[in-house]
């Protein structure tokens, strides 16, 4: 099975708020990522011809900032897979036998989240307007840098507040998501047409 036919079976588990495919986290980027008012839950989709080598770095960047994080994988990765998950980590199976997800565990809370990568999945004027708003005098002068090693060091911030804003600026995006979505898809319609013509004239 691959990635496409995978997600179709995971987008109707999904239920109330929204979703995000292929969202920047850390230095890797999650692939479906179901965000609500109470939580964010990031997915990773491993299809047959997928590799297991960026499990690691997808393990660490995705227990920094999601509340809950599964593993959506074929029946081939699961003996190689599983040895490599914390036991809070959920799994998924999908089968080309089944029409739907096959449960192996639920995901776990994840208690390690952390105020510097989570503020990381918005822009960084984002990140600037929210502590301007909680009192911090001066920080629509932060660089980058510096706002992640305020948030690294600081204890004013409540994690819970912080991650709430999150949630809220990412769901508030998802109108401009879809409109960009739209107009990559007619340009690579018109792109494909032309082509196309070319092609023809060619013969």
């Amino acid at each position: 099975m691959n990635d496409p036919d995978i997600r179709a079976r995971l987008y109707p588990l999904l239920l109330g708020g929204v979703y995000i495919d292929e969202l920047p986290t850390g230095s890797t980027r999650a692939d479906v990522v179901h965000i609500t008012e109470h939580f964010m839950h990031g997915y990773e989709v491993k299809g047959d011809g997928d590799t297991l080598a960026r499990v690691a770095n997808q393990l660490r960047c995705y227990a920094e900032v999601y509340d809950f994080v599964t593993f959506v994988v074929t029946e081939k990765h699961l003996p190689k897979l599983l040895p490599q998950l914390p036991e809070w980590v959920g799994v998924l199976v999908a089968s080309p036998e089944a029409a739907e997800l096959r449960p192996h565990r639920p995901a776990g809370y994840n208690a390690t989240v952390q105020h510097a990568p989570l503020a990381g999945l918005l822009w960084v004027e984002e990140i600037k307007q929210y502590l301007l708003a909680r009192g911090l005098a001066g920080a629509s002068t932060l660089r980058q840098r510096e706002v992640a090693q305020y948030l690294r060091t600081t204890h004013t911030v409540p994690l819970s507040h912080l991650a709430q804003y999150v949630r809220e600026r990412l769901m508030a995006r998802l109108p401009e998501r879809l409109l960009q979505r739209e107009v990559r898809k007619a340009e690579r319609e018109r792109l494909a047409a032309i082509r196309a013509r070319r092609s023809k004239k060619k013969r």
